[in-house]
């Protein structure tokens, strides 16, 4: 009986392999995919990494100059804001010491008025006392015309003229 031929490990279905061969295909296979990898693709990983690397730099100088720059717009807000405060308090105290005044001048307005209208008021009195006495004399002279007119007219008695003096005084 005839032995089958016997097969040897590295035979494949009738096809003789070769470990050493195949592993030097895939050697050689693997080398070329790493100088193609690092030929054409690795340059291309490369500057996309670093691009984005920069671009992660810029956004965290970005945010760093952002900051700075809130930081120092929210001292100038500060320092506008306490410079509208003093100017508002200038202006407050300008406004006060400007009412005061108003009120002094108003003060002194209405004295002096109080004082016009005094005067005038005391000049009208004299002028109607002047005016009065003015009356009164015209009054009194008239009287005593006419007292005088009836004391001729009439005998001349003591007991008379003194009748027409007290008439005469009740009229005044």
């Amino acid at each position: 009986m005839g032995a089958a031929p016997h097969r040897n490990a590295t035979q494949h279905k009738g096809f003789p392999v070769n470990i050493n061969a195949t592993l030097f295909a895939q050697m050689i296979v693997f080398a070329i995919l790493i100088w193609v990898t690092m030929k054409w693709i690795w340059p291309l990983l490369m500057s996309a990494i670093e691009e984005r690397q920069q671009k992660i730099a810029e956004g965290l100088a970005a945010a760093d100059r952002s900051k700075r720059d809130l930081a120092q717009a929210e001292e100038r807000v500060n320092e506008v804001l306490r410079e509208a405060r003093t100017k508002a308090s200038e202006i407050i105290t300008q406004a006060e010491a400007r009412r005061a005044q108003i009120i002094d001048q108003a003060k002194v307005e209405a004295i002096e008025e109080g004082n016009r209208q005094k005067a005038a008021a005391l000049a009208e009195i004299a002028s109607a006392g002047t005016r009065a006495r003015e009356d009164l004399r015209k009054q009194v002279s008239a009287l005593a015309v006419a007292g005088a007119e009836k004391l001729i007219r009439r005998e001349i008695d003591g007991n008379v003229h003194r009748v027409l003096l007290d008439e005469l005084a009740a009229e005044i």
